[in-house]
């Protein structure tokens, strides 16, 4: 079945009136291949909105987010910017105490340019905090080209000296979360709900694990970037709007007791922490890993000292003003060795 702009009557009323957006589908043993063209976007992780779309574990969901700014594909605004996310989805089966899984399926680059800041944030910067902020409030939005085929940025407002820059291009989502417990928090913050992570590892073939707070999780996907070095120092990445492919998994709390968000690939399991320094945020992510293993593997604290100290590595997604981003990884093949 296909439904193409809402324009049969009946099935405009059915659907659209209910659900305000299109889609198409069909369905596979049950599970559902959905292409979700989103018409608004959400500028906050929050249980308030209506769900967009209805989703149950295994469908996969097809769809698209702006950029930062606000602009689409073509490069029209078409919202506010602030991180504008597409969402949230209500996941069936997800409760309170439970943990989504959610598997980035595809991530790819759908334009061929993106934006970033020509400064630094101001905590970054060798100067007294009033004139950093004064550098900070007078930066400009410069524009950088995407060669999709060759897979590398280059900057088009360039000065003689930077004429042959050019970066790889890593497309990622800097924002996937789901409404959190309590107060909404806007999409530029991040925490135990996910949300803003700005970590390069949330690509293609990743699943982001996060706790839920509410009935159907209520998932929030976007901000999109093309590249980002880490600690996102210009205040931005290569901001650009995105295509991509996910789909969910529901795990009961009894079964996968998670307080934090985790991230895992091929390569690594990963436990974030987001506190207001970057000696909190290593110690509350190296405190993830540890509890993880105990839990995981019925270790002590002595043994699991065995395994984090040799073989954990370190990532700063992120640094702001306020917060400060860590990641602690473990490689698989390292936990391949442990013996339940």
């Amino acid at each position: 079945m296909t439904v193409q702009g809402c324009t049969n009557a009946t099935i405009k009323g059915v659907i659209c009136a209910i659900m305000l957006v299109c889609f198409s589908y069909s369905n596979i043993a049950g599970q559902q291949s959905i292409q979700f063209t989103p018409t608004t976007w959400s500028h906050a992780f929050s249980a308030q909105p209506a769900p967009v779309l209805r989703i149950k574990q295994g469908d996969t969901v097809h769809t698209t987010s702006v950029d930062a700014g606000g602009m689409d594909n073509t490069g029209k605004k078409v919202t506010e910017k602030g991180n504008p996310c597409t969402g949230p989805f209500y996941v069936e089966g997800a409760e309170p105490g439970d943990v989504l899984a959610v598997t980035l399926i595809k991530v790819s680059l759908n334009r061929n340019f993106a934006t970033t800041l020509n400064t630094l944030i101001p905590n970054m910067l060798p100067e007294s905090k009033s004139r950093a902020m004064k550098t900070w409030k007078s930066a400009k939005q410069l524009r950088w080209r995407l060669d999709l085929d060759k897979m590398v940025g280059t900057p088009i407002d360039t000065s003689m000296h930077l004429e042959k820059l050019s970066v790889p291009l890593h497309p990622f989502l800097g924002c996937v979360g789901v409404a959190p417990e309590g107060k909404q928090m806007d999409t530029g913050a991040s925490g135990d709900y996910g949300g803003n992570l700005d970590f390069r590892y949330m690509t293609s073939g990743t699943t982001v694990y996060l706790p839920v707070s509410h009935s159907g999780g209520l998932l929030y996907l976007g901000d999109g970037h093309a590249a980002q070095g880490d600690g996102e120092l210009n205040g931005d990445a290569l901001e650009t709007s995105m295509n991509f492919s996910f789909t969910t998994r529901v795990l009961k709390k009894t079964e996968f007791p998670l307080e934090i968000p985790m991230v895992e690939n091929a390569d690594y399991l990963m436990f974030f922490a987001i506190k207001s320094s970057l000696n909190k945020s290593a110690k509350a992510a190296t405190v993830a890993l540890k509890n993880w293993l105990q839990n995981k593997y019925g270790l002590s604290l002595k043994q699991a000292s065995q395994v984090i100290g040799p073989a954990v590595q370190y990532r700063i997604p992120k640094i702001a003003w306020r917060v400060s981003e860590v990641v602690a990884l473990i490689p698989k093949h390292i936990l391949n060795q442990i013996e339940n």
